[in-house]
């Protein structure tokens, strides 16, 4: 049985967004085909948390060979699509240090149904656990049409641009 959701869409304006993909440039360092974020809609500060979605096009980079005759959005990428969220959110709101959120890891990471081209992937990112200034453990799920197509949670690390990862 599929959690429950962090936020009710039906509650969300996907109309109007609060910031749009100029304002995640910004904030975010991807681009062009890992840009994974189209627009974010609602903000919680009290919750920490936020909603956003991505527009799935039929140009994806990963179209033409996952699944060749009927693609399907990587579960991958889905993940890397809500962590974005969740850098925006961290980053934006200064909730740890370091320059970016890198991937500390995964839990519970559930795929319930396929996303397609042409869908709007909503996803929710919530902080369930904060260790300033290093790292935050977020609840992350997606949806599309309704329908829960993937939960879990993500540890995001901090990590700054200097940072060479070897050891001392």
């Amino acid at each position: 049985m599929p959690p429950q959701a962090i936020y009710d869409l039906g509650d969300v304006n996907f109309d109007e967004p609060l910031y749009t993909i100029d304002d995640i440039r910004e904030v975010n360092p991807q681009r062009f085909e890992m840009e994974q974020l189209t627009a974010i809609v609602h903000v919680d500060r009290e919750g920490h948390g936020l909603v956003g979605y991505k527009l799935v096009t039929h140009d994806e980079f990963w179209c033409r060979g996952h699944m060749p005759g009927y693609p399907l959005m990587p579960g991958v990428i889905q993940c890397e699509a809500a962590a974005q969220l969740a850098n925006f959110y961290a980053r934006k709101f200064k909730i740890l240090g370091g320059d970016f959120l890198g991937f500390g890891g995964m839990d519970e990471v559930r795929f319930r149904a396929p996303v397609y081209p042409g869908s709007r992937l909503d996803l929710m990112a919530q902080v369930v656990r904060l260790r300033a200034p290093r790292r935050a453990e977020f609840a992350i799920q997606g949806f599309v049409d309704g329908t829960m197509v993937f939960s879990g949670g993500m540890i995001g690390v901090a990590i700054s641009k200097g940072d060479t990862g070897a050891a001392d």
